[in-house]
């Protein structure tokens, strides 16, 4: 319920404040976990910073997230959480925020933008990208306001990163009841999700209509829940926008040529110059986030059997994931900003072929096909991001088809003149600011976003999209293509100058990778991941079990 602070002083008056009116400064709402006081900005009441968890740290460190206690006084909402650690520097990246976040363990909040006096809203819960190292829900860019000012609320929440989110190790597992570890920053958004069904009810919203999504490791992030038995029924609605369906560490095994998760943990641990868990646990935070990086130590979540069950390309295949709603794409020029995913382009195209021929064997006619030598530069770009991205929002859309649940499949091919002359067309993450029109919120050095007729209303038609697939599970926009899911006719929605409808997308291009995947997990010495093309390990003869 949302009451302004006068009625706070008149409620044992028995005064009629169910709701703040849109002009009042400072509303406020009553939920089960306790009250928190916003700002309204313009229609959208805002609430920043609010914690749905316990902090994880000291002894508690690599623990899953605790239940927030209910609080008495009333809380002050109006400004952003800590970040949680995380690298302070990040070089001249595009993605670069002009400072740091300030950080701390006790990171667990969200934040929540609702428009004004909101009854059964629609909800759609933001994850942040940034590899699960970097990221906030802070981030200017995906600032809430315009999405809620269709109706619908929005909500972004932080979750523990890097080591501290996504550790295994023996010591922590016997610590477990059941015996397993890592998956902290998984749990941590299913702990958010939890929060949000017992609270979003008071902010206006519905929560038997929830809608996950996110971008990147946001999106990987939101296949990990949709794999989870511990966040089904937690969401309705499923939005992954460049999610890349890799394989995965599993916790005590290697099965796909990754080393098992908990030997990784005891490597570190040697790494960083400590005997035992106790030594990691007291180190400095920041100082052990960063250190693990720079020796080499990346987060992935952990097959562990409990919460994260089975590989995701096991989980779909088996279609063990949960049966939502499903809006799922990538970007055309992915790794144009992601360079170091991308190997050198050799010299020439004889040199190209060779080395295609070498490691794909029979699949090299096709894979050349797809990846001419006639324009090297480009294959090289276009090889990994269909690897990662491409193959995986297709494949999605398939295995929710095949679930009898509708699925809506894009692709975003849209440039403007800073990113074109820059060589970024339709760059990695590019669609954000266009979902959350939050064109003049990019960090400092992303190319800038004209303020036009053409981009600024893109960005309307975009919104419209993706908060109609919140609303009702059918992306539509008014006056504009009918987006058909993905069906039969492998029908898809490109996103260029505006939305144009298509069947098909990228012919070949599914069909290889599947066919390169199932090889690999058939004799399972390799993991599959953005290593493709001229750097690819030897791909595995033909297997019945692919045919």
């Amino acid at each position: 319920m949302i009451r302004s602070p006068l009625c706070a002083l008149a409620a044992l008056a028995v005064v009629g404040c169910a709701h703040v009116p849109a002009a009042s400064a400072q509303p406020v709402v009553d939920a089960p976990a306790g009250a928190v006081r916003g700002q309204a900005l313009d229609g959208v009441n805002v609430f920043r910073g609010i914690p749905y968890a316990l902090p994880p740290t000291g002894w508690r460190r690599w623990r899953p997230p605790a239940v927030m206690p209910h609080w008495r006084e009333t809380r002050d909402a109006t400004a952003f959480g800590p970040a949680c650690h995380q690298l302070t520097a990040r070089g001249t990246s595009i993605y670069a925020a002009a400072e740091a976040p300030r950080m701390s363990e006790d990171c667990l909040s969200l934040n929540i933008w609702t428009p004004a006096n909101a009854s059964d809203a629609p909800v759609l819960v933001w994850i942040h990208g940034g590899a699960l190292t970097n990221g906030a829900s802070s981030e200017a860019m995906y600032d809430g306001a315009k999405l809620a000012a269709e109706g619908v609320i929005v909500v972004s929440i932080n979750y523990r990163l890097g080591v501290l989110g996504y550790l295994a190790h023996p010591e922590l597992s016997n610590e477990s009841r059941k015996h397993v570890s890592g998956n902290y920053g998984l749990l941590d958004q299913i702990e958010a999700l939890r929060w949000i069904e017992r609270n979003i009810a008071a902010f206006g919203g519905d929560a038997a209509n929830v809608t996950i999504a996110g971008e990147s490791a946001g999106a990987l992030s939101v296949m990990y829940l949709m794999a989870a038995p511990q966040a089904r029924g937690l969401f309705d609605r499923a939005i992954v926008q460049s999610g890349y369906m890799l394989s995965t560490p599993e916790l005590r095994s290697s099965r796909y040529g990754d080393p098992p998760a908990e030997g990784v943990g005891v490597w570190l641990q040697a790494q960083l110059g400590q005997s035992n868990l106790a030594g990691l646990r007291a180190m400095d935070a920041q100082t052990l986030t960063e250190r693990a990086i720079q020796t080499g130590y990346m987060p992935w979540g952990t097959i562990d059997g409990e919460v994260l069950p089975e590989q995701l390309v096991e989980i779909f295949d088996l279609g063990q994931q949960a049966p939502v709603p499903l809006l799922v794409g990538f970007n055309e020029g992915e790794i144009r900003s992601l360079r170091a995913l991308a190997p050198p382009a050799p010299a020439d195209a004889t040199v190209y072929e060779q080395a295609i021929r070498e490691r794909y064997g029979d699949l090299a006619d096709a894979f050349l096909a797809v990846y001419p030598s006639s324009d090297v530069a480009e294959s090289v770009l276009e090889a990994p991001r269909d690897a990662l991205y491409g193959w995986t929002a297709e494949r999605m859309a398939r295995r929710q088809t095949a679930l009898g649940q509708p699925a809506f499949l894009y692709l975003f091919d849209h440039g403007y003149p800073a990113a074109d002359e820059a060589d970024l067309h339709a760059f990695h993450a590019s669609e954000i600011p266009y979902v959350f029109g939050t064109r003049d919120r990019t960090p400092p050095r992303w190319p800038a976003i004209p303020d036009t007729a053409t981009e600024n209303g893109l960005s309307d038609v975009i919104r419209a999209y993706w908060t109609s697939f919140a609303r009702s599970g059918t992306p539509r926009a008014p006056g504009q293509a009918e987006w058909p899911a993905y069906g039969l006719n492998r029908a898809y929605m490109a996103f260029e100058e505006g939305p144009v409808a298509g069947e098909r997308l990228m012919p070949g291009m599914y069909d290889l990778r599947e066919t390169e995947v199932c090889r690999r997990r058939v004799t399972g010495g390799t993991p599959w991941n953005w290593a493709v093309g001229i750097v690819a390990a030897p791909v595995p003869p033909a297997a019945a079990a692919c045919r």
